[in-house]
């Protein structure tokens, strides 16, 4: 560790040290005035099941079947089902408040009076929001839903009414899922979890604590923690938000204030976590503009039975329940157009 940052930051989770942040000696210099310049290269995610194609052809054809570029995540369960189990639980919330008979009604419209979106955090705030791409949301998993009220005994009717139950020894919700594997047919089974963010309003770690569920607070707890699966959602966040053609946010702004907030705090571990960010995300750009060319050059390709026949469509649409159900509600013209549609908003 040096007196700015760590050379080792954790990569998956807290204390495994397997993210080496290490400059560039070479390119490294100390300019006439004495003062030391740090050059770091560009970092990709590792990705141990995919090499990126220098062909375009081969480019697009990898992103258009799902396999170009995999998001780091932390879970195992694919976030369009457990968004499904999110949204039961709001669901619950939000009947609640419509019936005065229903004894959590006050408590329910007080707890929405932000929205429904506004008791979430963590990743299916992030999805459920819409704060990425549609890729990212298609591709990423995780294993718990992590809610933010203070009106516990409403929410844990919810999680019990959904099918949740309370394991007696960890005190936390827990539910086991099965679905089908669209790539393979294989069933697939996993526990989900549920929590109340609250029990870490006064504590997380590194002396810091939870503040709440918006955009920034969210990022101020993954700029802090800086595991792969952190750097590459604020990454994905920023790409939809951070636009000169008008996607800024009154919300984005104040998001960005936890990365100035981050860069004063001095502590050697957020300058690292901000350093891996920055060579990830000038590798993702690289990465990203290369795709968009390639997707620019072959997008109506999409529309060639020779390069996607009707079986090749059916695959694609595999990678998410959404498509999957567009396919079989609208055909497969139609499912083209679609797909068309996503790969230009993608470019």
């Amino acid at each position: 560790m040096s007196d700015i940052w760590d050379f080792e930051a954790d990569s998956k989770e807290e204390g495994d040290k397997k993210r080496t942040v290490l400059h560039d000696k070479e390119r490294s210099y100390r300019d006439k005035n004495g003062f030391m310049h740090y050059i770091f290269n560009k970092k990709t995610f590792k990705n141990p099941w995919y090499i990126i194609p220098e062909d375009d052809y081969e480019l697009f054809t990898k992103f258009i079947m799902g396999g170009s570029r995999s998001y780091p995540s932390d879970g195992n369960i694919p976030c369009d089902i457990v968004a499904r189990e999110a949204r039961r639980v709001l669901d619950y919330i939000v009947q609640c408040s419509k019936h005065t008979d229903n004894k959590f009604c006050s408590i329910a419209r007080k707890a929405l009076e932000n929205g429904k979106k506004a008791l979430l955090r963590g990743t299916m705030k992030l999805y459920l929001g819409k704060y990425t791409t549609r890729d990212w949301r298609r591709k990423r998993f995780t294993d718990d839903i992590d809610f933010w009220t203070f009106q516990i005994n409403m929410l844990e009717a919810g999680l019990k009414e959904c099918g949740f139950t309370k394991d007696k020894n960890t005190k936390e919700w827990e539910k086991f899922l099965k679905w089908t594997n669209p790539l393979t047919n294989e069933t697939r089974s996993e526990v989900l979890y549920a929590a109340n963010n609250l029990n870490q309003l006064l504590d997380f770690g590194d002396g810091s604590y939870l503040e709440g569920a918006s955009l920034r607070d969210i990022f101020n707890k993954k700029i802090k923690r800086g595991h792969d699966v952190d750097l590459s959602d604020i990454i994905n966040v920023a790409m939809l938000n951070n636009s000169t053609s008008g996607g800024r946010t009154k919300e984005w702004e104040d998001a960005w204030t936890s990365f100035e907030q981050a860069a004063n705090s001095r502590s050697t571990r957020i300058v690292s976590n901000l350093i891996s960010l920055s060579q990830h995300s000038f590798a993702i750009a690289d990465h990203l503009k290369n795709t968009a060319l390639a997707i620019n050059k072959h997008n109506n390709l999409i529309f060639s039975e020779e390069d996607f026949p009707a079986n090749k469509i059916r695959e694609i649409c595999k990678i998410s329940i959404h498509w999957q159900s567009y396919f079989e509600s609208n055909g497969e013209e139609k499912t083209r157009e679609m797909i068309h549609e996503f790969l230009l908003e993608e470019a």
